[in-house]
């Protein structure tokens, strides 16, 4: 027998209006393969949005949140401020939320989740992270047998496609990331995508969904890619890596370690091959072992793909008793590594006078803080100037950070150009 559950969204820009499209295109298919009939009671924007929702349309959120047939609520606004507001109103008021926030669910997530089982109601959240890919459902429910070890991902779309542009034609940044805003992956303002804010967000909330820990994304480390150049792509080419923008969660020991930055990874690693505007998921676990889940990591449609997944999960439940779905794991308490105490390999790259004696000043400085090199590479001169690349082997982060304090105040270094970190383990 066919449920009929209906639903209220809030918001009806790119995603708000793709989960209107994809229901209305897609309405027959669902409730074959659901059994429930979704049907939209309501949708709210400030904006005139009639002609995206029909009949629907209400300018004023809180018709949904107030209606009593509607049984999920939608919130596809984007940001804290009102959103957060509507959310915990309609928790309080029995409905259940279904959001694609990542911004409201890394920084409330808590608190959201906490009124939501003490109003007995679910809180859904999967298109908050990659998009159409469905790693948040996977790591919840398809390895819930298994104890995650490690997430490396590709999250964040603009980053990944001006890297990818940089790599394969040679762009400069300031060129891949106009392309990519003429494109529309890219928002006019792209700083948070280019200082790795929207990609510490997803990494808070894998954290969460892995670990059971609720991580402020502040207090999580991150570079962006603004001061990744040509000659670093170059570079890494040339000793088989290529360039990406990680978010990396690792769990051991009861610690947890929390961290979005660029990272050379060997040319043959799945991670490597991901290109574009796409994202990827590279998880290892203790029973299935490693898998990478990779698909459109952005974009109006694959988002409202995993909205309307969140949206079928409540309503079959909705339609056969009111409480068979909301479990909420008990929240943990993990300690947060700070980066000084994480290891890992580094690429260094810097300006050094070309004269005897600097590459053995550059290693006893190393030396002196323990830290042990892999390979050192002199690239051409230019004038009495060198080009050194260094590749270290596993060092812990504070270890590297005074010896290149030592080598940046000594005569042998003009410059350091850069420094990445290599690899996942």
């Amino acid at each position: 027998m066919v449920s009929k559950v209906k639903i209220g969204i809030i918001g009806l820009g790119t995603v708000g209006a793709s989960v209107v499209k994809v229901l209305r295109k897609n309405s027959a298919l669902i409730e074959k393969k659901s059994g429930v009939k979704l049907v939209i009671k309501k949708a709210a924007d400030i904006r005139n949005k009639k002609s995206v929702a029909g009949k629907a349309y209400t300018k004023n959120a809180l018709n949904v949140i107030s209606d009593p047939d509607i049984a999920i609520v939608v919130e596809t606004m984007g940001g804290v401020n009102p959103a957060k507001k509507y959310v915990l109103a309609a928790i309080r008021n029995g409905k259940h939320v279904v959001t694609s926030n990542k911004e409201l669910i890394a920084k409330h997530g808590k608190e959201l989740i906490e009124a939501a089982r003490a109003s007995g109601v679910q809180l859904l959240f999967e298109g908050s992270v990659c998009g159409g890919i469905p790693i948040i459902k996977t790591i919840r429910e398809s390895l819930a047998a298994n104890n995650i070890r490690e997430i490396s991902g590709i999250v964040n779309g603009t980053t990944n496609y001006i890297l990818t542009k940089m790599t394969k034609e040679g762009m400069s940044f300031n060129a891949a990331l106009k392309e990519a805003q003429e494109k529309g992956f890219a928002e006019a303002d792209p700083k948070m995508d280019i200082d790795g804010s929207d990609a510490a967000y997803k990494a808070a909330i894998l954290a969460h969904v892995s670990s059971g820990s609720f991580i402020d994304p502040s207090k999580i480390y991150r570079e962006g890619i603004s001061n990744i150049t040509a000659e670093d792509i170059e570079y890494a080419k040339e000793i088989g890596y290529v360039i990406k923008l990680l978010a990396i969660v690792k769990i051991s020991g009861g610690e947890l370690e929390v961290r979005v930055h660029p990272t050379l990874i060997e040319q043959n690693h799945p991670l490597a091959q991901v290109n574009d505007n796409f994202n990827a998921v590279f998880v290892k676990s203790d029973a299935m072992g490693d898998a990478m889940f990779y698909g459109e990591g952005a974009g109006g449609l694959p988002t409202a793909s995993s909205v309307l997944s969140d949206v079928i999960d409540i309503a079959r439940c909705t339609s056969c008793c009111s409480d068979c779905c909301t479990y909420y794991p008990p929240a943990k308490n993990l300690r947060i590594k700070n980066i000084g105490e994480i290891r890992s390999r580094y690429y260094i790259r810097l300006e050094a006078p070309d004269r005897p004696g600097v590459l053995a000043g550059i290693s006893g400085a190393f030396a002196k803080k323990h830290v042990s090199i892999q390979e050192v590479v002199q690239r051409g001169s230019k004038g009495k100037t060198a080009q050194i690349v260094i590749i270290l082997h596993e060092n812990r982060e504070k270890d590297i950070q005074d010896a290149l304090k030592m080598i940046s105040k000594s005569t042998v270094v003009k410059k350091i150009r850069s420094v990445i970190r290599v690899g996942i383990e």
